[in-house]
């Protein structure tokens, strides 16, 4: 496919800010590049975001526009949203004309609603992909102005929304999570052979479930639980280092971060986190049940998130106020110490999280181009 003059077609992806944003379009720009492999694909975040980092690292290029955050309550920065706003859709004009994009993809997120608005000046076509079962407001927006709207999961309240799935690395959909826990295992400094608890509370860390983990480690690691703790870049301090059981010989390996989070979901046979839609669906992908603590803030996205996996009996919802010591330490050893529990919350993820959506999704992206293409 090339988009007029014979040149190849130009395909713009917005979003970031955190790993819910760029991991979606980190996969689905691979795929873009493996369906059509001379697609020039160029990446747009802002400053602020995890972006910066990992989408040169995923091998894409990347350009930026000012930020244009939205406050929830009445403030300064409430009143400088529309001049914010101005600037960022003026420089996503420049990004938008100068690499001759022939459509846009949004994930999402404060970068994306600039770019939305910029491709509807310019005409450009807009696809959109929302990775929450409650939709943020950039996505609000854009699904008015396009027809071309994907969502991760069932039932999420978008107007012309077809239902695929979240793009997913092949890093994640190509594992045998069983096979690599050992080497996994290995590769954190973990026994290859001891049950292992992992705790994740997204890319930038969950303080409640950190100080509710660090109250109950004492007890995981008494009973030969080993714990990899992903605890955020900020969290790290003198209380979450590496410590181990003299008498069983579980270890507390404490993270700021994982760049390839399907290692850990490998390493581990129980996730205790928060329920970011790419935390739900990789893990579901990889038959890892969990017990997901929602994020108790914001539009209740999170909970809305884990009923995918709840319902279908891998993994269990507990609120963030009941995420204790005592609950963590009484209730993670007995999911441990039941011989049944675990491998029958496995058995129930099969086929819960769909694999295909990141293919699904390039080509949608693609085929978008085709009425733009009939009229040159």
């Amino acid at each position: 496919m090339t988009a007029g003059s014979g040149r190849p077609v130009s395909v713009v992806l917005a979003g970031g800010g955190t790993a819910g944003h760029t991991s979606p379009l980190i996969a689905t720009a691979h795929e873009l590049a493996r369906l059509r492999p001379d697609a020039r694909i160029t990446a747009v975040g802002t400053a602020r975001g995890l972006e910066v980092t990992v989408v040169p690292a995923a091998g894409l290029t990347l350009e930026l526009v000012p930020p244009v955050p939205l406050p929830r309550r009445p403030s300064v920065d409430l009143a400088l949203v529309g001049p914010r706003l101005v600037r960022s859709v003026a420089a996503a004009v420049e990004i938008l004309r100068r690499v001759e994009a022939d459509v846009v993809l949004g994930f999402g997120g404060y970068v994306s609603t600039p770019i939305y608005l910029a491709a509807r000046r310019l005409g450009v076509p807009i696809v959109l992909h929302e990775q929450n079962a409650l939709p943020g407001l950039a996505n609000k927006l854009a699904a008015r102005l396009t027809r071309h709207v994907f969502t991760s999961f069932p039932d999420t309240p978008l107007p012309h929304a077809r239902y695929i799935g979240l793009p997913l690395r092949r890093g994640i959909t190509d594992l045998d999570r069983a096979a690599a826990a050992p080497a996994a295992r290995s590769g954190f400094g973990l026994d290859p052979d001891r049950p292992t608890l992992l705790v994740s509370g997204g890319s930038q860390g969950a303080m409640s479930i950190n100080r509710a983990v660090l109250g109950a480690r004492e007890r995981l690691l008494a009973q030969g639980i080993q714990v990899l703790h992903v605890l955020g870049p900020k969290n790290l301090t003198a209380e979450t280092v590496e410590v181990a059981d003299p008498s069983t010989g579980a270890r507390y390996r404490p993270l700021a971060f994982v760049e390839q989070m399907e290692q850990a979901y490998a390493a581990a046979d129980l996730m205790l986190g928060r329920c970011g839609a790419s935390t739900v669906l990789e893990s579901a992908a990889l038959g890892l049940p969990a017990v997901f603590v929602p994020y108790p803030h914001g539009n209740g996205e999170q909970a809305r998130n884990a009923q995918i996996v709840v319902r279908a009996g891998g993994g269990l919802l507990l609120a963030d106020a009941d995420c204790t010591p005592d609950w963590v330490g009484r209730e993670i050893d007995a999911l441990f110490d039941d011989p049944v529990r675990l491998p029958a919350m496995t058995a129930a993820l099969h086929g819960v999280a769909k694999t295909d959506a990141a293919t699904v999704l390039a080509r949608a992206t693609l085929e978008a181009t085709e009425p733009m293409e009939a009229n040159r």
